[in-house]
């Protein structure tokens, strides 16, 4: 039998970025529909790899593509709030990454959801998996947690 799973603390990740929710992140149900947290993990994720240096969007000849995804929600979130969404790196492979990620709201000790990607590391234009570049492999390398799985 499985067991439940529960909210994550801040502990478990190394990188956070604020984001303002939008209006049009809400559902009629009044809170950010499930699909906007996928958002979310996209955006910290990127954004940390423009800022290291290692993803230029327009040029990179090496991209990562989502091969694998899941979330688990544990306390809703809505517009106006502001949450911190964190990364860290779970798994680094040859060409491929695992990053789990975070939603916690503005300091909350626990994530308010969590969940996980895949990047599978491709050429730009054949598209198909290279070795991860050594500029994203020194890039990510902090992200990873102690004792997981390089």
């Amino acid at each position: 039998m499985m067991s439940r799973p529960l909210p994550r603390p801040r502990s478990d990740f190394r990188y956070f970025l604020p984001i303002d929710t939008r209006w049009m992140d809400n559902d009629v149900y009044g809170h950010v529909n499930n699909v906007t947290y996928y958002s979310y993990f996209d955006t910290a994720v990127n954004r940390y790899l423009v800022d290291a240096g290692a993803l230029d969007i327009a040029a990179s000849p090496v991209i990562g593509l989502v091969v694998e995804t899941g979330c688990q929600y544990f306390s809703s979130i809505a517009f106006p709030e502001r949450i911190e969404a964190a990364v860290r790196v779970a798994r680094l492979g040859n060409s491929s990454v695992r990053y789990e990620l975070g939603i916690f709201r503005e300091g909350d000790p626990l994530s308010a959801a969590h969940g996980h990607f895949v990047h599978v590391y491709v050429d730009r234009q054949s598209r198909r998996p290279v070795p991860l570049p050594d500029v994203l492999r020194r890039a990510l390398e902090p992200l990873a947690a102690e004792g997981d799985n390089r």
